[in-house]
């Protein structure tokens, strides 16, 4: 992780080393915390222009394949007057190109840095969006007030306990609402975070569900991601009480030579790296 696109974190976090260990829902939300708030700045000089985080009316990308919501339509034809919450939003540019469809967008971070560059951009204007800091694990939110809700990347790759994400999900949620979240795609597990040659190797067990952790110096967690089989996903959004519609796996399109970390044409014409679950709320 600490190489010359995280040179910021590495700075502020300092030397890193991997460590593979069972870590709870604090210990992860401190390190994610502290790793996003540290890289916020080298994150948006990679990738803001492909996110669109400064255009004047943010732009909506699912995911670094650059499948977009305008495109797609997972969250619905009609967005005007539904309330939606974007979990795990970085700076945003979902959350305001969806406040450009009509909809009242809410964007939820736990990175008070990611979140400051969303109001940056806000600030130089264009559209604008209400922003909320605070953990995927325990929405601070009524019940039933949102009528949909997405995360594009965010959050639940990232935290102990998806399966709490997705009961607060459902428990915020009115009934017929959708939630469609991105992640990276359960098999890319097994493979080095390599975009040349080196990442086609498999070399981790599918199974092996023990979190990816760096840690500093002083064996404090500074990043860490966690591991779900699509079989774990799919049984989280049921025992939810959540329904599977459709698991989307995007094919890397012809016009993107675009690497994005471990994102790369080779690897993307051979597996996907990219799972988007949609789902819904029971009426």
């Amino acid at each position: 992780m600490s190489d010359d696109r995280h040179a910021q974190a590495a700075e502020i976090l300092g030397a890193t080393s991997v460590a593979r260990t069972r870590l709870g829902s604090a210990d992860s939300q401190r390190a994610s915390r502290r790793w996003w708030d540290a890289d916020a700045d080298d994150y948006h000089r990679t990738h803001a222009e492909f996110l669109g985080v400064d255009s004047p009316g943010g732009e909506f990308v699912w995911c670094p394949e650059g499948l977009h919501e305008g495109d797609v339509h997972l969250l619905g034809e009609d967005l005007a007057g539904k309330r939606v919450l974007e979990i795990g939003c970085g700076s945003a540019p979902c959350a305001r190109w969806l406040t450009g469809q009509g909809a009242y967008a809410v964007g939820l971070d736990l990175s008070m840095g990611m979140l400051r560059r969303g109001l940056a951009a806000m600030t130089a204007g264009g559209r604008r969006a209400p922003l909320v800091q605070a953990g995927a694990e325990a929405l601070p939110f009524a019940d039933e007030s949102f009528d949909a809700a997405c995360s594009a990347f965010g959050a639940v790759p990232f935290v102990a306990d998806s399966a709490a994400v997705m009961r607060e999900v459902a428990r915020v949620l009115r009934p017929g609402g959708r939630w469609v979240f991105s992640v990276n795609h359960p098999m890319r597990w097994i493979f080095p975070d390599d975009p040349g040659p080196g990442g086609l190797r498999a070399t981790m067990p599918y199974f092996d569900r023990t979190p990816y952790v760096e840690v500093d110096a002083d064996g404090e967690p500074t990043y860490v991601e966690h591991h779900r089989t699509l079989g774990d996903r799919v049984r989280e959004i049921v025992g939810a009480g959540l329904v599977l519609d459709d698991l989307v796996e995007p094919d890397w399109p012809e016009w993107l030579e675009r690497e994005w970390g471990q994102w790369s044409p080779l690897r993307g014409q051979i597996f996907p790296g990219t799972a988007i679950f949609v789902t819904h709320k029971p009426a």
